[in-house]
């Protein structure tokens, strides 16, 4: 059962890919050169993808109504719901891209320990998909 189990999940693959990005030979990154691209179109770019990423429209549809009182102006509530949301999004996604910058020039430039990061994240989300129970 438990065999079964480990083969039919994605296990098996993330462990295969784990094992690629653990021995590829090393790159080193301060190399490659950015494409050039404006901010406005990065930008547009950024704001058309969260526009059209159904989980995103599923999270506001399903998850923030439920902290609204039937009472009071919804709209009102639901735009300081949003508000507070896209605040504390933008705290958390800033916080995570300075600590890439930081990290991500130290990474730029250690190829060998960029890649056995990448594996053995991937080895290890595979090992811990591999007990998981199906519901």
């Amino acid at each position: 059962m438990a065999l079964r189990r480990f083969a039919g999940s994605a296990s098996p693959y993330l462990i295969y890919l784990g094992l690629k990005a653990w021995r590829p030979p090393e790159v080193d990154l301060t190399q490659a050169r950015p494409q050039p691209r404006s901010v406005r179109a990065i930008y547009l770019h950024g704001f058309l993808v969260s526009l059209t990423n159904p989980k995103t429209l599923l999270f506001y549809g399903a998850f923030l109504p439920q902290f609204a009182s039937p009472g009071a102006d919804l709209t009102g509530q639901l735009v300081l719901l949003s508000a507070t949301f896209f605040a504390l999004a933008l705290l958390g996604d800033g916080a995570w891209a300075l600590l890439a910058a930081r990290f991500g020039a130290f990474l730029a430039v250690n190829g060998r320990l960029r890649n056995r990061l990448t594996g053995g994240l991937l080895m290890g989300a595979g090992v811990g998909l591999a007990p998981a129970r199906k519901s």
